[in-house]
């Protein structure tokens, strides 16, 4: 997946597995090399900025990268009957699910629709947490880093996912899954580790 973001950023994509042999191949079983939980952002299509082609990535995304019982449930499918070796949890700069649970915690903050505040509500954590830590410097909602917030948020996704599905985390501890959480980075192209759980086989 380094490779595939490599040839991405460098404007050189091979666009590999993405033919009709490879739709015939595949039709009837997949085996991806790795499971990839994201943020929804129309800028973050998993097998363009990895590329990858059909069948490669098992790809689950909602806006924020926010961990529910039906994200955790699609990993442990995709650890325990598709056996995938490696999870890419992958947040980004600039979120606007982030920007929005940061603006929230304000105390003139508008009102937001009932669903957008819940799929928002888990990330005010990861807001709150950094404004704590920022208090002696004067951080307020308006101030802070919205690309801080989300890698805690990252961070504290990870966590969320360890401590939710004892199947994975059986995986690691085994050695037969590994997590890597990564950010995106919109301009460049590049995902950048920042987070490693387990032991990541080479050529996942």
């Amino acid at each position: 997946m380094q490779l595939g973001n490599a040839r991405f950023v460098a404007g050189e994509p091979r666009h590999p597995r993405q033919n009709v042999e490879r739709r015939h191949e595949t039709a009837g079983s997949q085996f991806p090399r790795a499971a990839l939980f994201g943020c929804s952002d129309s800028r973050l299509a998993a097998e363009i900025i990895f590329d990858e082609g059909l069948g490669d990535l098992f790809v689950i995304r909602n806006a924020g990268q926010v961990i529910s019982e039906s994200v955790v449930g699609s990993l442990e499918y995709a650890v325990a009957v598709l056996e995938v070796p490696l999870i890419v949890v992958l947040g980004h700069d600039a979120c606007g699910a982030v920007r929005a649970a940061i603006d929230s915690t304000s105390m003139d903050a508008p009102t937001l629709p009932v669903h957008v505040w819940r799929q928002i509500a888990p990330i005010v954590p990861a807001v709150r947490r950094v404004l704590r830590d920022g208090k002696e410097a004067g951080l307020t909602p308006e101030t802070v880093d919205a690309d801080h917030v989300g890698r805690e948020h990252l961070r504290e996704t990870i966590a969320g996912l360890l401590q939710s599905s004892e199947l994975i985390s059986e995986a690691i501890a085994e050695g037969r899954v590994a997590i890597v959480g990564a950010n995106y980075r919109l301009s460049e192209g590049t995902a950048v580790p920042d987070v490693i759980v387990g032991a990541v086989v080479a050529d996942a």
